[in-house]
């Protein structure tokens, strides 16, 4: 089997099991609350810790990979999957199960962050295209197909086993890629953005604690409203710092090239559509 094909049937099975848990746990989520005495904000937030970790440290871990190894980074991000995801299925609370869930995330942004890089190192200019959209395209049926998966395992065999299925499949592609993947890629130098980093991750929890402990009424509305707009200020204080910073964690330059921004703000009103659908 060609090199090429190893790295894209390797890397596509581990970005669908890293998106199969962005919304496994949807349908599970009254079991899982009934079974761990988990309050309405610890539920919620089993679900949005996954995506904001993966969100908050995606370009950072990509910077880390460009500075000592893709491939080296990908395959510790299988590891930390696996291990993050046998946690959650051992979880005896909400918030164990959210502390995991955040071990989950961060093994998913090693692999969102490094396995495009890898399919771009294996595959020539002529095919990269092809290769890189059918690795997304796993994005999309990993999404959908969480929500039949979680039900479909909840209702079986119990909550637990939508984290505990990932085991076999993570043990498989990480032995897999430590034994056939290799670095192509050029290890270059660089420095993490810490400055961008706290003020993305600080600005996205703000926001989102503001939104979610709104409909609760579990604060006043001034402090809910001064979380709210707090976090848009610090977003919009690291778009500001990002465009002075020499070494950014994210170029806000390319914005000003049209596909780049039609093509995110497709893909995010795709994800309102999708959430509300939820």
């Amino acid at each position: 089997m060609e090199y090429k094909w190893i790295v894209l049937t390797n890397t596509t099975l581990a970005i669908l099991m890293a998106s199969l848990d962005a919304n496994i746990v949807i349908i599970a989520l009254p079991k899982i609350s009934s079974d761990l005495h988990a309050s309405i904000l610890e539920t919620i937030w089993i679900v949005l810790s996954y995506g904001l970790v993966t969100t908050t440290v995606l370009l950072s871990f990509g910077r880390l990979a460009d500075m000592f190894g893709r491939v080296k980074l990908y395959n510790l991000g299988l590891v930390v999957f696996t291990v993050g995801s046998a946690l959650c299925g051992f979880s005896n609370s909400g918030q164990e199960l959210i502390l995991f869930r955040i071990v989950q995330a961060l093994g998913a942004a090693f692999l969102f962050s490094n396995s495009a890089a890898i399919l771009t190192d294996a595959f020539d200019v002529k095919e990269r295209g092809k290769a890189l959209g059918l690795n997304q395209v796993s994005i999309v049926i990993g999404s959908v197909t969480g929500l039949v998966l979680g039900g479909l395992l909840t209702d079986t065999l119990g909550w637990r086993y939508i984290f505990w299925v990932n085991i076999p499949i993570g043990i498989f592609g990480a032995v897999w890629s430590h034994i056939k993947l290799r670095e192509l890629g050029t290890k270059t130098g660089g420095r993490i953005d810490w400055i961008g980093n706290c003020l993305l991750a600080s600005g996205l929890v703000l926001l989102l604690l503001g939104l979610t402990l709104g409909p609760l009424q579990i604060l006043s509305e001034i402090v809910e409203l001064l979380m709210i707009f707090g976090g848009l200020a610090l977003l919009a204080l690291f778009v500001f710092a990002e465009s002075k910073i020499e070494d950014p964690m994210f170029d806000v330059q390319l914005f000003r090239l049209r596909i780049f921004t039609t093509g995110n703000f497709s893909v995010f009103l795709n994800a309102l559509q999708e959430a509300h659908s939820y």
